[in-house]
């Protein structure tokens, strides 16, 4: 007996001191060597740094997924990714206990041969059904694995919808006490936020493009060349919907306040999903 125990303690000791000299095992329990960044972006932080915000509270994580597909003739194919940097972060800041994870840029936009919907059009990228589940299922499992208590799946655009309440639903029914999982529909709502821009005095025609004036301010607030903005003022071509886009000043915090807007709607279904 002694002699296992004196086995099992070299053992144990030889192995520590591997793991400290292994770049890629690290000591799980080492001290952060360096002031935290300021960010709630999972990509943009240290594991050290994720590991702490665990430890402080920030239990609930937001996984956004977004899509790359064709929006008329002015917006970059990454339309639903750039609005999600303004969004999921200023729902993130608003709830304060949560991160979010990157961006799940390709979703479902169609079939893919024969082409259907958007990828009748260049630029679009789509997934099968059974791939976007499959990736929003393990990115979720692996959230869960690190001890965040709740999972949050937030859709930009409306054909992200089904893949996420169906894997909702079926996380829902496999994880244990202590952990949930939610799609929040009312995240993707721009029917209400047209309303809410009409009683704030902005009313809209359509141009018949795949565009309109709440997607344009909160894509000038990330980025004003994913608009092509010079290029349209150039050409006299910089409105959408009979709204003027210019000032660019006017139009940034018009954006602001549509981040703002749709942030509020969507953290207090999440504190409703998570019973706060």
């Amino acid at each position: 007996m002694l002699v296992r125990i004196l086995f099992c303690s070299l053992l144990l000791a030889s192995t520590t001191a591997a793991q400290k000299n292994d770049p890629m095992r690290p000591d799980p329990n080492m001290a952060r060597p360096i002031a935290a960044r300021d960010t709630v972006w999972l990509e943009e932080m240290t594991w050290l740094e994720v590991r702490d915000a665990l430890k402080a509270g920030k239990r609930t994580v937001i996984v956004p997924t977004g899509g790359v597909e064709q929006n008329g003739p002015y917006l970059a194919a990454g339309k639903h990714n750039y609005i999600l940097r303004a969004t999921a972060e200023a729902i993130a800041r608003k709830l304060g206990d949560a991160l979010v994870a990157p961006v799940v840029p390709f979703v479902p936009e169609g079939d893919i041969s024969p082409p259907t919907g958007h990828m009748r059009y260049p630029s679009t990228i789509s997934v099968r059904e059974e791939t976007y589940q499959r990736l929003l299922t393990d990115i979720a499992e692996s959230l869960k694995q690190h001890g965040f208590a709740h999972v949050i799946l937030i859709g930009d655009s409306g054909g992200n919808t089904k893949g996420m309440a169906a894997v909702a639903t079926a996380l829902s029914r496999r994880w244990g006490a202590g952990h949930t999982i939610h799609h929040i529909p009312e995240y993707y709502d721009y029917a209400s936020v047209k309303k809410w821009l009409e009683t704030q005095g902005v009313r809209q025609t359509d141009d018949g493009i795949h565009d309109d004036f709440a997607i344009t301010a909160q894509m000038i607030l990330v980025d004003p060349t994913t608009v092509r903005m010079k290029e349209r003022m150039a050409a006299g071509k910089f409105t959408i919907n009979g709204v003027p886009l210019a000032p660019l000043e006017k139009t940034v915090a018009w954006g602001k306040r549509i981040v703002d807007y749709r942030a509020e709607v969507t953290v207090a279904a999440i504190r409703k999903a998570i019973g706060r």
